[in-house]
């Protein structure tokens, strides 16, 4: 089990009443975020008062006042422990239809924080970083300077929440949700199972018709096998999803005969992050630099017939010697050139699997092993919070309106959309 102890060297020395810390920078950061927040809570509450300032009761008095302030409480937020004293309001105005009193609730500070959104991202991270609960306190408490509003059945209890919603997203009706572009990823991660240590994540990422992207499905499997694909397609399948137009991954992955069963009619689009690794994995080191230029002239080329001619001039330069690096591009050609048959804007993203590679970058280049009695159940859970906490972040494509079209069937040459593809010179008369 991986556990935290406080390193007295980091500047934090014991008193009577517990460990405090000497750094003078964290104190001014915290202070300061102290005062912001108060100013800012402050502005809050004159901005809801100023707005009912006319509204007064038969004596002409107001009926929206300030009321002095809350009881200070501890926030958890990135900046540390911050202590807070919201203003307070008294609204006598009621709500005619209920007849209840009105409540003033604070956007900035909602009743009962504890802690930041952002404080309860990183518990997620934690966990698959091998963090059991009880570690969880020491090592938030070095982090954020206290451990106020965190215990281990704290930590319990929201594992607990997180996997009824995991539960509940793996559920819901995918029939009235249109996936028009599809990532697909298998992700090792060493989380410390009791079950086996085969564990992988398959993760599925969309791109909606209106352009915005959006996780699909998180599902657990035993390594990347055909039939842990084809488990999660189909489930998928089963509560309406339609066919993705394409569909990204690597080409190591058993997700392709399963999409090939599932959805046949999808086209396939292979990782050019993963194909360059497996290329540059079957030549020597000292030819590495000029293949890596040399593959980029191919996945950056401004159009297909480009491409097409620096695979030319690649196997020219490298297939007598490493034909089994050249072939690694030949033989899947047709997959790794599939994105110039879609909207120019949208190559960027085609490429590659990169929205799932980003987001699980910090566990998936993780190392060191870490033993315990941690649960699939749990693992699955932290990993739905994770993306869930990334989507929030994520973009939508370029040119989202495109996508639309891409799904209507639209007609795309090198990246430009064909009004009249029948009007076309075929490629061989050209």
């Amino acid at each position: 089990m991986l556990t935290v102890v406080p390193d007295p060297a980091d500047g934090d020395r014991p008193t009577a009443d517990g460990p405090i810390s000497t750094s003078l920078i964290d104190e001014i950061v915290r202070e300061g975020a102290r005062r912001m927040l108060a100013e800012a809570l402050k502005a809050e509450v004159d901005a809801y008062i100023a707005a009912f300032a006319d509204q007064r009761d038969e004596n002409g008095r107001r009926l929206v006042v300030r009321n002095g302030y809350h009881q200070p409480r501890e926030v958890l937020t990135a900046a540390g422990a911050i202590e807070v004293r919201a203003p307070r309001i008294n609204d006598k105005r009621t709500d005619e239809p209920t007849g209840e009193r009105k409540r003033f609730s604070s956007a900035i500070l909602p009743p009962w924080a504890r802690k930041t959104p952002k404080v309860t991202e990183v518990l997620p991270l934690l966990y698959l970083h091998g963090l059991s609960s009880g570690d969880f306190v020491p090592a938030l408490g070095q982090f954020l300077g206290s451990t106020s509003g965190l215990s281990a059945p704290v930590i319990t209890r929201l594992t607990e929440q997180w996997k009824a919603e995991q539960r509940a997203f793996a559920a819901r009706d995918l029939s009235n949700v249109d996936y028009v572009y599809l990532w697909a990823d298998g992700i090792h991660v060493n989380v410390r199972l009791e079950e086996q240590r085969l564990w992988c994540l398959l993760v599925m990422i969309g791109v909606r018709a209106d352009g915005r992207k959006e996780l699909i499905a998180l599902a657990d499997g035993y390594r990347e096998s055909t039939e842990s694909w084809a488990d999660l397609l189909r489930d998928c399948k089963r509560r309406g999803m339609r066919a993705p137009v394409l569909a990204v991954g690597d080409g190591a992955l058993g997700f392709w005969a399963a999409l090939g069963e599932v959805f046949p009619q999808a086209r396939a689009q292979r990782c050019w992050f993963h194909k360059i690794a497996n290329v540059l994995g079957a030549l020597p080191k000292s030819a590495q630099p000029g293949a890596k230029k040399a593959l980029a002239e191919i996945w950056n080329a401004e159009d297909k017939d480009h491409a097409l001619a620096a695979v030319t001039a690649f196997q020219a330069a490298y297939g007598a010697k490493y034909g089994k690096a050249v072939a690694k591009v030949v033989d899947d050609l047709d997959e790794l050139l599939a994105f110039y048959d879609f909207p120019a804007e949208h190559w960027v993203h085609l490429r590659t699997t990169n929205p799932i590679e980003s987001t699980f970058a910090t566990v998936r280049h993780r190392t060191k092993v870490t033993k315990g009695p941690g649960s699939r159940a749990a693992g699955l859970a932290m990993a739905f919070k994770l993306i869930e906490s990334a989507q929030a972040r994520w973009r939508a494509v370029n040119a989202p309106h495109l996508v639309a079209l891409v799904r209507a069937g639209a007609t795309f040459i090198n990246g430009r959309l064909v009004e009249r593809p029948d009007d076309q010179p075929s490629p061989a008369a050209a």
